[in-house]
């Protein structure tokens, strides 16, 4: 199992350090836009074709369980991040809810970052855990941005108000890169199945872990950025930032422990529980709630949550496995 040496030692996590180090050194180490654009679109492909192929050949009563499992998490977790954030933080509607839709969502990236750790280590999980990320893409940013509606936020209204903005918000989700791809490869991989995936499977399997080292390169260098808006994120949202994934990630351990989920399947679900989306969130927030401070949700979801779980929070996920499991 990954244990935190092991964590911190990983290529990715070295490679994302690397990328934050360089622009702390204000060296010029950037991947180009197109470049970057390109290794985001394999991640997402490569995802979907390997979940795809594993779906396949997994009956479906073994997956209702856990899909459950993970969409019930998908839904509940941003009604009490935003109702936490209104009462507790003091935030308007539309810093609450957008928020929430960053918390409720999930992060591909650490999905991919938790897989490959999984098996650099010899760990088995679920293959159909790439259709668990699908799931949990697009629900919460709905409800999130449906509080933030109710709680009085603009919500983008111009024609329509908040249900006008909402369609707004699904057709953007829906039809988004990393929404298509992922779907998309999902699909494909379940109709080929594992022995259509083999021609292809020295490119979008053993090339994986380099791919990712190089994405996770630029995204180092990138969350280093963001940090400089740690300012305006606050303590209070810091904190949360931290802790907020704690206890969501221990709570998708238990949820995958419920609905008979392996060790291995735990990990995956209690990280990507814990994660914060920075791709999809982003670009439905700022359709439904122009109003939203980007200092804050990109902040707290990019600059504080993503490089926690990428370091430490995968290898205390995989603790809280253990611990659960005996």
């Amino acid at each position: 199992m990954i244990d935190l040496g092991a964590s911190l030692l990983s290529p990715a996590v070295l490679c994302f350090v690397l990328g934050a180090a360089a622009h702390g050194l204000r060296s010029d180490l950037r991947l180009p836009d197109a470049m970057f654009s390109v290794l985001s679109a394999y991640l997402m492909l490569a995802i979907g074709l390997k979940g795809g192929a594993a779906l396949a050949a997994t009956p479906f009563a073994a997956f209702v369980g856990p899909a459950a499992g993970a969409l019930a998490l998908g839904c509940a977790i941003p009604v009490w991040t935003y109702a936490l954030l209104r009462r507790l933080g003091g935030f308007s509607a539309a810093d609450a809810a957008a928020v929430a839709a960053h918390y409720g969502s999930v992060s591909a990236v650490t999905f991919a970052a938790v897989i490959d750790g999984l098996g650099r280590a010899g760990v088995g999980f679920e293959g159909y855990a790439a259709a668990l990320l699908a799931l949990l893409e697009a629900p919460a940013i709905l409800i999130a941005l449906a509080l933030g509606g109710l709680g009085g936020a603009r919500g983008g209204a111009g024609h329509g108000g908040t249900e006008g903005a909402l369609g707004r918000v699904l057709a953007e989700v829906a039809t988004g890169k990393s929404v298509v791809l992922l779907v998309g490869g999902l699909a494909i991989g379940a109709l080929v199945g594992p022995s259509g995936l083999g021609p292809v499977k020295p490119f979008f399997v053993d090339l994986f872990p380099g791919v990712l080292c190089l994405f996770l390169l630029d995204l180092g260098r990138v969350a280093a950025e963001r940090a400089r808006d740690f300012r305006a994120a606050g303590p209070w949202l810091a904190l949360f930032a931290v802790l907020a994934p704690v206890v969501h990630g221990a709570l998708g351990v238990l949820v995958a422990y419920g609905t008979g989920m392996s060790q291995g399947g735990a990990v995956v679900l209690g990280t990507l529980a814990a994660s914060a989306s920075y791709i999809a969130a982003p670009a439905a927030v700022r359709l439904a709630l122009p109003e939203a401070n980007p200092g804050l949700y990109l902040t707290a979801s990019l600059a504080i949550t993503f490089p926690f779980n990428i370091v430490f929070g995968i290898a205390l996920y995989a603790a809280m496995a253990r611990l659960v499991y005996g």
